[in-house]
């Protein structure tokens, strides 16, 4: 997606803080931390959001959590961290492409809003 922020930090058109990547997702650290370590975890295949996955990518979703607990074992926040993905505007999503925040380095309150 040419207009896609995340797609441009992919394609390196944007720079990031990146603290991972492989073949099938990067992660970055966040412009506007609400946490110590705040970590977007993205997917290079630009998928909308979580509601836009269909069965062929259960192995994209799952690989996306293992990637968010080694980022988090590298952060050193492995022993607690909150792991959130919003799914439409109602729900707070602001970019359309699938992605994950990486939350630790502090105590998370609950409900969590």
């Amino acid at each position: 997606m040419s207009d896609c922020i995340f797609c441009k930090i992919i394609a390196r058109q944007i720079p990031s803080q990146l603290v991972y990547e492989d073949e099938h997702a990067i992660a970055f650290k966040d412009m506007t931390p609400q946490a110590p370590t705040h970590v977007l975890i993205v997917p290079r295949k630009h998928v909308a959001g979580l509601s836009a996955c269909g069965d062929g990518d259960q192995a994209l979703l799952g690989h996306l959590q293992r990637v968010a607990a080694a980022v988090a074992e590298k952060a050193g926040i492995a022993s607690g961290y909150r792991l959130v993905t919003n799914n439409g505007r109602s729900a707070g999503q602001s970019v359309d492409h699938l992605h994950y925040h990486l939350l630790g380095g502090r105590s998370m309150q609950w409900p969590p809003g």
